[in-house]
């Protein structure tokens, strides 16, 4: 049976100063040392100051960076730490459900601060989310984007520090598959990992929102399979509007190169709400869009076609 809870109303962040302090944290998997300190240098050459959790570059046991309970304190601490402004994740990979359990919340309510993430740390933010109206943020993560020289989409993830409106459209990526207009708050992440949530007092809160989804490696099929569950759990009641991700290598060979297209299409058959398509936000094969989670959106479905950021995460 999942949790009842009443959602948290949302709250403004504090404004993130210059030389802002950033701590890089790995909720989940670890990954490769030189990885993090090429990511480490970008936020660097950015103005930022970073700074490592103490069990960050830990690797075991398994493919997890420390035991849950070193994870887990590593995130309390970039929360509760005066000199962090911005709490950044290394990597997704697997992991991070269990730190869901023993969470504090009541001191990351006491310390808000914009939490940069995505993948499998779509269940942390969500949780945040949810439970404290705490705006997250599904964009670059250390390791993973800053450490490439095209992975991250610098004017998003600026504006929304800054707190600044903006929107992101064809050159980031969008495409429409079915055209209209919609508004709300934007809500989601990796596609499979809300879907792992369903059953658990974790459970997304999907309906009624501004919905954006993303995943990398799945087929088509398995893409309309996750989709049908959403569909079936009533996750996808009275969904406002549709963006997903680039899919990236969500493609099946030998394949129609339209067949996930039709397949999403299909999926919403029952429903006018408009959809698009191809936005790089989370895993992308380059430039990753920052998109914050919580805030009033609105997609506009059209020939040319944008998703406008209409509410800033962050008190200008």
């Amino acid at each position: 049976m999942t949790a009842t809870f009443q959602p948290a109303s949302f709250t403004p962040l504090a404004p993130v100063a210059q030389q802002a302090g950033i701590s890089v944290i790995s909720p989940a998997s670890f990954t490769k040392p030189e990885l993090v300190d090429r990511g480490i240098e970008r936020l660097r050459s950015l103005g930022f100051a970073p700074r490592i959790g103490a069990n960050t570059q830990k690797r075991g046991p398994l493919f997890f960076a420390g035991t849950p309970e070193e994870r887990l304190a590593d995130l309390h601490s970039a929360f509760a730490d005066p000199e962090t402004a911005i709490v950044a994740c290394v990597r997704g990979g697997y992991g991070s459900n269990y730190l869901l359990d023993g969470l504090d919340l009541s001191l990351i309510k006491r310390h808000p601060k914009p939490f940069f993430a995505y993948s499998d740390l779509t269940g942390i933010q969500l949780h945040l989310l949810d439970h404290l109206g705490l705006p997250v943020f599904h964009g670059p993560m250390v390791a993973a984007d800053f450490a490439l020289d095209d992975g991250v989409h610098l004017a998003s993830f600026q504006s929304a520090l800054a707190g600044k409106p903006y929107s992101v459209g064809t050159a980031e990526g969008i495409r429409t598959l079915r055209p209209g207009t919609a508004s709300g708050i934007l809500y989601g992440g990796c596609l499979s990992i809300l879907v792992a949530l369903l059953g658990t007092p974790w459970e997304p809160s999907t309906q009624g929102k501004l919905l954006f989804l993303e995943d990398t490696g799945a087929k088509p099929y398995q893409i309309d399979r996750m989709l049908w569950q959403l569909r079936a759990s009533g996750k996808l009641d009275g969904v406002r509007g549709i963006v997903f991700g680039e899919m990236l290598d969500c493609s099946s060979p030998g394949a129609r190169p339209d067949l996930l297209d039709n397949i999403i299409v299909q999926a919403f058959r029952d429903t006018d709400i408009p959809i698009a398509i191809g936005l790089r936000s989370g895993h992308v094969s380059h430039q990753n869009v920052t998109l914050t989670f919580g805030v009033q959106a609105e997609l506009q479905a059209a020939p040319e076609p944008k998703l406008q950021l209409l509410q800033p995460a962050v008190a200008a």
